[in-house]
């Protein structure tokens, strides 16, 4: 629902997930934004199951965990900092 509202430009707000102007918010951190066409997204220093579950029902999204560091798409990530989905 919140992927939904994500890419149609809605405003949606449930429990700690909100999204407005096609940026989507966990617990007040914008965890996913979209930049000149291009989807980025940032753990904003929370590799959580919640976090991750909210990113990967964006498009081309794939985040996983393996000895408790964050990897996007298979390429291991910072959990700080943004990063362009290809």
């Amino acid at each position: 629902m919140a992927a939904d509202a994500f890419y149609s430009g809605r405003k949606f707000k449930q429990s700690n997930t909100r999204v407005e102007n096609s940026e989507l918010y966990l617990h007040g951190n914008l965890i996913a934004r979209m930049n000149g066409g291009t989807l980025q997204i940032n753990l904003c220093g929370w590799n959580t199951q919640t976090t991750r579950e909210r990113l990967n029902a964006l498009d081309g999204v794939s985040l996983t965990q393996k000895n408790f560091k964050p990897y996007l798409n298979g390429e291991e990530i910072s959990e700080l900092g943004w990063y362009d989905v290809k």
